[in-house]
């Protein structure tokens, strides 16, 4: 399963934020993985994933073409942490040790009670309910501990593995915009998924 999505750029800046604190990500624990803070020392796994079209053409970004564009990339991110703008956390294989995937929580709205949710994962590892996995442990940890109200998700609308998944998980539809991402010559239409506290709380399996 291809799972994975358009990331916008944020309207929110940490300056717009008077409670902006550095974010620590704590490790999340699941059947398979360990879901930690990224590393720098992660550069050669996360180039791997980065690298492939596969992956980055469906939330209309274009590959990275080195290690230093990720290195950057990933300095970028850890700047960003310091800031309070965003959580990222990669994917840890429990039985191997390998780091196949990440995601994160960025984009976050005033009073920092909604963020939105950011993922992508090593096309070796699709089909198997790992992003699913992954997602559900951060989820419980934003509606629980980060205290957040509401969470987000924008793939593009040809983007049926990340739109799969997020409804897998109770995401609700909530909207298109027609052709508003441009990519490779083309526009491409956005969805709108949300997911509320209360609606992640009152699942049967919580």
């Amino acid at each position: 399963m291809t799972v994975r999505h358009y990331v916008p750029q944020p309207p929110y800046r940490s300056d717009m934020i008077p409670d902006a604190e550095p974010y620590r990500p704590i490790p999340l624990i699941t059947e398979r993985l360990v879901v930690r803070g990224m590393r720098m020392e992660d550069v050669d796994a996360l180039f791997s994933i980065k690298s492939d079209p596969s992956v980055t053409h469906p939330y209309a970004q274009e590959p990275h073409r080195s290690r230093d564009e990720t290195q950057a990339w990933m300095e970028r991110v850890i700047a960003e942490m310091e800031q309070g703008l965003t959580l990222y956390w990669t994917l840890v294989l429990k039985d191997e040790g390998a780091v196949i995937g990440a995601c994160c929580l960025w984009n976050f709205g005033p009073g920092r009670t909604c963020a939105e949710v950011g993922y992508e994962l090593h096309r070796a590892y699709w089909n198997r309910g790992i992003m699913a996995e992954a997602l559900a442990a951060i989820i419980d940890h934003s509606f629980g501990p980060l205290g957040l109200h509401r969470l987000e998700a924008n793939p593009l609308g040809a983007n049926r593995a990340s739109i799969m998944v997020l409804e897998r998980l109770g995401f609700v539809n909530e909207g298109r915009l027609r052709q508003r991402i441009p990519f490779r010559g083309r526009f491409e239409d956005q969805l709108y998924y949300g997911l509320l506290k209360e609606e992640w709380k009152g699942r049967p399996d919580h």
